[in-house]
């Protein structure tokens, strides 16, 4: 073995360089917990949905605009299914109030799928808890693909 400077120059930057190879694979091989939603600047629930998915470990990046309308479209969120916010996460869209341990599943699992929606806003929802009401059972669908289709994904309530 050749132990020459500028052999085991060479030698410990080939080391890095596999170190840093490791740490990337390892780094990717856990999903993203950054979760960009978007959401009108009016609707007070949804920053209910935003406080549950960020105690439950995700990063919400808020961003506010008029119309949900175009962004639903762009991902592949037909208007039955929709609700009052979108968010996207790991490759994949999460419509309306979606329990946070629903998200974590999903990124998981790694379904063939557009995402994961709860259509409407039922009550008791991550989000849409009220004191005085009795919530509602209701499922999380997964969203298969742009024409509609939808599987349930988990049964809530």
């Amino acid at each position: 073995m050749n132990d020459n400077p500028a052999s085991l120059h060479r030698r410990r930057a080939l080391l890095s360089l596999a170190a840093l190879l490791l740490a990337g694979g390892c780094a990717q091989a856990s999903p993203s917990r950054d979760l960009v939603v978007y959401k009108t600047p009016y609707c007070g629930c949804c920053n209910g949905w935003i406080t549950h998915m960020r105690r439950a470990g995700f990063n919400p990046i808020v961003r506010e605009v008029q119309d949900l309308n175009p962004i639903r479209a762009q991902y592949g969120v037909p208007f039955t299914l929709s609700s009052c916010h979108t968010a996207l996460v790991g490759g994949y869209v999460v419509e309306g109030h979606v329990p946070p341990a629903d998200v974590a599943r999903l990124l998981a699992d790694k379904p063939k799928a557009i995402g994961l929606t709860v259509p409407g806003m039922p009550i008791g929802s991550p989000g849409m808890e009220t004191p005085s009401e009795q919530s509602e059972n209701y499922a999380t669908l997964l969203l298969l693909d742009r024409t509609g289709r939808t599987r349930v994904f988990a049964h809530h309530g």
